[in-house]
């Protein structure tokens, strides 16, 4: 199955003491969706937004499509506050001790989109068993944590592999990919499969460009 080609620029990349204008950015561009990077500084070295934050926004912007990124230690006791403030889709990490899929059975009984990750030393095999339980799963292409980070061409194996797959299982599930991701790069990785692209530092710097190359891969 080929879904339709989606970008989902990550807030993490934005103004944050302006996120409703980098939001509004966002829609100005013409995009459909918003990428939402959690952290809560034990899975990644890093802190970042709470359910606060999609609970502000997401009514300021009610047609955008919320792309919630769990990068936690404990996702399973975050997904009711993180749906309740207005999340469509909320990914979870495989790589957490916690009961992966009992968590994915919780997304889809609040009614929203499941999504599962793994990241750059992270095989492939790993999300196997999760995948008829998804309905997309996050390559990440940098080692989560923080912004900016250079691609790991590591990812694009990986892209084609969930897009074979995704062939193989009869599934439907959407590829998205992030962490590096340029106007340079994203048209390798939409050439292995991935239809979901997140870009925070090249959209907020250099967006009609990531958009154009995006659309002409």
């Amino acid at each position: 199955m080929v879904n339709s080609l989606e970008i989902a620029p990550s807030i993490l990349g934005g103004d944050h003491s302006a996120l409703a204008d980098s939001v509004a950015k966002i829609a100005e561009a013409g995009l459909s969706w918003v990428h939402v990077d959690v952290m809560d500084g034990h899975f990644v070295p890093n802190l970042s937004f709470g359910p606060g934050v999609v609970k502000s926004l997401k009514p300021k912007f009610p047609k955008l499509f919320f792309d919630v990124h769990l990068m936690l230690d404990n996702p399973h006791l975050y997904i009711k506050p993180f749906a309740d403030a207005g999340s469509d889709l909320i990914t979870v990490h495989v790589e957490p001790q916690y009961p992966v899929s009992a968590t994915l059975q919780e997304i889809h009984i609040a009614g929203k989109e499941v999504g599962i990750s793994l990241n750059p030393n992270t095989p492939v095999g790993e999300i196997v068993p999760f995948l008829a339980q998804v309905d997309l799963v996050l390559v990440m292409s940098v080692q989560p944590g923080f912004g900016g980070q250079s691609f790991n061409p590591v990812a694009l194996e990986k892209i084609k592999r969930l897009s074979e797959l995704r062939e193989e299982l009869k599934l439907s599930f959407r590829i998205e990919v992030d962490g590096g991701i340029t106007a340079a790069n994203v048209a390798n990785c939409i050439s292995r499969g991935a239809d979901t692209i997140v870009a925070g530092t090249e959209f907020f710097k250099n967006g009609a460009a990531l958009i154009s190359a995006a659309k002409e891969a």
